[in-house]
């Protein structure tokens, strides 16, 4: 056999419109309606055991879920699923889009036509069961391409967050040391704010002693070492709600939570006795003066601060405890006081 009728008889075999033979053996048990334009005759999700025949105007299919709708007209035939496996729940809304004569054919109506008829309701039957499964398998086709279209949209909208997320990271990170900059810190401040800050913060400044001369004598390559040093120091000291920042040259401050004096000089004294610790191992017999340091001596400024309080505030008070620190030469740390006089 050939691929050309095979073809033509997958087409009759799909095909919605019924001979005129099958319209008068229907038209002997079914009744006829009218039914104006607008008028709905079902909707999805209604039960239902009858089946629908045009014989003139026009009836619109509304499958919904974006899916191709159908418009039918004289002869086609509609809601087969209401015969053939009976209480069936409708899967589009049928609305007359013209003026039209409809066939009604209930379950049990059909099934009186077997007896008048066999081997023409066999027939329909095969064709409207093939009708079926062409129209399940194109619906499951629909449904894959939509499916892969939308993860494909979410596959995007994935990946634009991830790309937004690392220019934010960006924007707020120092790129040198991996530590929050300024612009990141102010930021992460304005967040806590709008969430509700703790009553009270600690704020820890760090300054690099005779850094100028680092970089004057071995190049900005050990100058950046060393900044990395100190940005590795802080970042092995912050807990989950602190924040470590470098907020320019080679000027780092903490923000801890903190309640007490204490709490906040455990932090200080952690980052000068490290860094002093380091420059021990730096300095060991045999190692060549010349060297780059991988560290130099920090001065730190502390204080307790109130969280509602504005940055330069807090700022203020920590620089005055830091430019003690520097003044009396570096490589130490100093408090400040809420209502200490200024030196």
């Amino acid at each position: 056999m050939s691929a050309a009728p095979l073809s033509l008889r997958a087409s009759e075999m799909s095909s919605a419109v019924l001979s005129a033979g099958e319209f008068g053996l229907f038209a002997h048990a079914g009744r006829m309606r009218e039914a104006r334009a607008g008028e709905p005759l079902f909707r999805r999700g209604d039960l239902g055991t009858t089946m629908f025949v045009i014989e003139d105007g026009e009836v619109d299919l509304h499958f919904g879920d974006d899916l191709v709708g159908k418009r039918l007209g004289p002869y086609e035939f509609f809601g087969e699923l209401g015969l053939l496996i009976g209480n069936h729940a409708r899967t589009a809304d049928a609305v007359v889009a013209r003026d039209a004569r409809l066939l009604e054919l209930h379950h049990q109506e059909f099934e009186s036509l077997v007896d008048r008829d066999p081997i023409m309701v066999g027939a329909f039957l095969r064709r409207a069961i093939t009708r079926v499964v062409l129209n399940e398998q194109s619906l499951i086709r629909r449904l894959r391409r939509r499916n892969h279209d939308l993860q494909a949209a979410l596959d995007t909208l994935h990946a634009t967050t991830r790309q937004l997320n690392q220019t934010e990271e960006l924007v707020r990170t120092d790129e040198l040391t991996g530590l929050y900059n300024r612009r990141g810190l102010m930021l992460h401040l304005d967040e806590c704010r709008t969430i509700g800050m703790p009553p009270t913060m600690g704020l820890v400044l760090v300054d690099c002693d005779r850094f100028k001369q680092v970089n004057d004598h071995h190049g900005h390559v050990a100058g950046d070492r060393v900044l990395q040093s100190v940005a590795s120091i802080l970042r092995a000291v912050v807990g989950p709600d602190d924040i470590a920042c470098r907020l320019g040259g080679d000027e780092f401050c903490l923000v801890v939570r903190a309640g007490t004096a204490d709490e906040v000089m455990r932090f200080a004294h952690y980052v000068v006795r490290t860094a002093q610790s380091l420059l021990e191992l730096d300095g060991e017999p045999g190692d060549d003066a010349d060297a780059p340091p991988i560290i130099c001596p920090l001065s730190v400024g502390a204080c307790l601060v109130a969280g509602n309080a504005d940055w330069t505030d807090w700022y203020g008070r920590a620089d005055l405890a830091l430019y003690r620190a520097k003044r009396s030469g570096g490589d130490r740390v100093e408090w400040q006081d809420a209502h200490a006089p200024e030196d």
